[in-house]
């Protein structure tokens, strides 16, 4: 499992911030993004897919979690 930072770019769009490599993509999708669910599945625009465990609320980004990589890049 890797920690990573999602957050929102200049130009509002999500993005994931891997740290240990030193690398920011943008977030293609999101499998929940929505008030009562957030999490699942992260797919980047690199083709990397992530899995973040669903919370029951979309939190306040920036926000630093655990995810684990399903597809790599």
């Amino acid at each position: 499992m890797a920690n990573v930072m999602i957050q929102r770019n200049e130009q509002g769009q999500l993005s994931l911030y891997l740290p240990k490599k030193d690398l920011e993509e943008l977030v293609t999708k999101f499998e929940f993004d929505e008030e009562s669910k957030w999490g699942g599945e992260v797919h980047l625009a690199n083709g990397a897919v992530y899995f973040i465990e669903p919370m029951a609320a979309r939190p306040k980004l920036p926000i630093s979690l655990r995810a684990k990589r399903l597809v790599a890049a």
